[in-house]
């Protein structure tokens, strides 16, 4: 059985799709109701959903902005009257894309492609187990970057982290030298040994030995200082908090 959030600003679509949940999935649980992006984060930092099925157009905003200020993977049916959204919200934890009226056999589909995702989602075992199995062949142990017209390689031990800011990935040395890369973060996390090197946030990886200190933080987070510093202020949501403290402590938290 699942959990699930209803973020939709129209009392008459929200009891619709209510209607809908209950017929299709009777034994899931309706979570929370936000009719704006401000109720959405509040509802998702409490973590007690495992999916959402949310409208893009909310009363104080575009739902994407959640994304903004919160650290959460969890995966979304957006539901919308109009197109031009689909390629960002695949982006943001994006499973499928309903246009309204939203038909109960389209809604249907969309609940049995996150069923089946479900068990090989980033946080479970079996997906952990398969990408260690993956990664043995990937792991980079050097990257190749460009300065103008010139071609560089770095070494994968000499990166202090990658974090993505302005639509760019950037590869940070500890000689505070930094490059743009072609690859995604998601990407480079399945490229990098998990001993050494932490997804601590959506916007960030970090290398064991780049992480100074750790400070709790309000909400259960934790608050790194990097050396060399970053440039953005880098927090370990409450999500992920639990796992960087094991992985800190030098366990296999990709068992977990």
């Amino acid at each position: 059985m699942a959990r699930y959030i209803l973020v939709e600003d129209e009392r008459f679509a929200y009891e619709e799709i209510k209607r809908m949940m209950t017929r299709l999935r009777p034994g899931w649980t309706l979570a929370g109701w936000a009719d704006t992006v401000e109720q959405t984060a509040l509802l998702l930092g409490q973590g007690a959903a495992d999916v959402m099925i949310a409208d893009i157009r909310l009363a104080d905003g575009l739902c994407f902005e959640v994304f903004d200020v919160c650290d959460t993977d969890i995966p979304v049916i957006f539901t919308t009257a109009y197109d031009e959204y689909a390629i960002r919200a695949f982006k943001v934890n994006g499973i499928d894309y309903l246009l309204k009226p939203i038909e109960e056999t389209d809604l249907e589909a969309a609940l049995c492609r996150f069923e089946r995702g479900r068990e090989l989602r980033p946080s479970s075992p079996e997906w952990q187990r398969m990408r260690r199995g993956l990664d043995v062949t990937e792991r980079k142990s050097r990257f190749m970057v460009q300065a103008g017209d010139i071609f560089l390689h770095v070494a994968t031990t000499d990166v202090a982290f990658f974090y993505s800011e302005d639509k760019y990935t950037w590869l940070h040395l500890f000689n505070g030298r930094r490059y743009i890369t072609d690859h995604t973060l998601d990407r480079i996390e399945t490229m990098v040994d998990g001993r050494m090197f932490f997804r601590v946030s959506r916007n960030c990886i970090a290398n064991i030995m780049a992480i100074r200190k750790s400070t709790r933080h309000f909400g259960g987070r934790m608050k790194l200082h990097l050396c060399p510093e970053c440039p953005h202020e880098v927090i370990v949501s409450r999500n992920r908090a639990a796992g960087f403290l094991r992985w800190m402590d030098g366990e296999d938290v990709n068992e977990r």
